[in-house]
């Protein structure tokens, strides 16, 4: 299954870039390809629109999406989410995906 990572960045340490990789590694380590948005690094060139432009590219390319925690306070993956649910998507907590070992 291919699955899209939501969660917050903005105003986070490092961008909460370590939250996304580890759970990029435990998706992958289930068996799923992986969309992590966190891939892109942080650009000061870039707005926080450009970044959801890409990041809802990846969104409507996935099968379900995995949540981290704090996602209910970030603007871009409350969007996420929204695009997922009209799509019919499954979106789960990652500890949900991660119980499925």
């Amino acid at each position: 299954m291919k699955i899209y990572i939501s969660g917050p960045m903005t105003g986070y340490p490092g961008f909460n870039i370590p939250a996304f990789k580890d759970a990029e590694r435990a998706l992958r380590a289930l068996g799923h390809e992986v969309l992590n948005p966190a891939r892109q690094g942080a650009d000061p060139a870039k707005t926080w629109a450009d970044y959801l432009r890409a990041d809802l590219l990846d969104v409507v390319a996935a099968d379900a999406v995995a949540l981290l925690p704090g996602w209910e306070a970030s603007r871009g993956a409350r969007l996420e989410v929204h695009v997922a649910h009209a799509l019919g998507m499954t979106t789960l907590p990652i500890e949900r995906w991660e119980a499925d070992r």
